[in-house]
């Protein structure tokens, strides 16, 4: 007989958040931070920050221009971390210009594109939209 132990990496619950104002944005944060924290293995933290974000972003531009109302998903697999954000609104971001002078934004889509390895959106569920961005779970991934 021999020693052999066979493990595998537990998947984490996909973490889910909804909001229908800016107060929710603190606590989407909060939640995407708890679901890095608590990824196992540990994920690289330069990510975590980046997951923290790109969240962000993707739910105040869920807010701004997505209906008024947002639901993230978090969810983890052996390379990647994704973030998918539904909002009610069909039509896809746009970019624009950032507005470097009247505090107007045009940045978040600029840097969720930047940020992420993989972006894809899809119709639905309802009416809306769901923006799925996703990053490796380590720098060299």
């Amino acid at each position: 007989m021999n020693d052999t132990k066979i493990t595998s990496t537990p998947t984490p619950v996909p973490t889910v958040v909804r909001g229908d104002s800016t107060a929710g944005i603190r606590r989407t944060r909060e939640a995407t931070r708890a679901f890095t924290d608590n990824l196992v293995p540990a994920a690289d933290p330069a990510m975590a920050d980046t997951l923290v974000l790109v969240v962000s972003e993707l739910v105040t531009n869920a807010l701004r221009h997505g209906g008024g109302g947002y639901a993230l998903e978090l969810s983890a697999g052996p390379e990647t971390v994704t973030a998918a954000v539904t909002d009610r609104n069909p039509a896809p971001p746009r970019e624009r210009a950032p507005d470097l002078n009247g505090g107007t934004g045009g940045f978040g889509w600029h840097m969720v594109r930047h940020l992420t390895s993989h972006l894809t959106i899809t119709p639905g569920p309802g009416p809306g939209k769901t923006i799925h961005a996703q990053l490796p779970r380590w720098a060299d991934s």
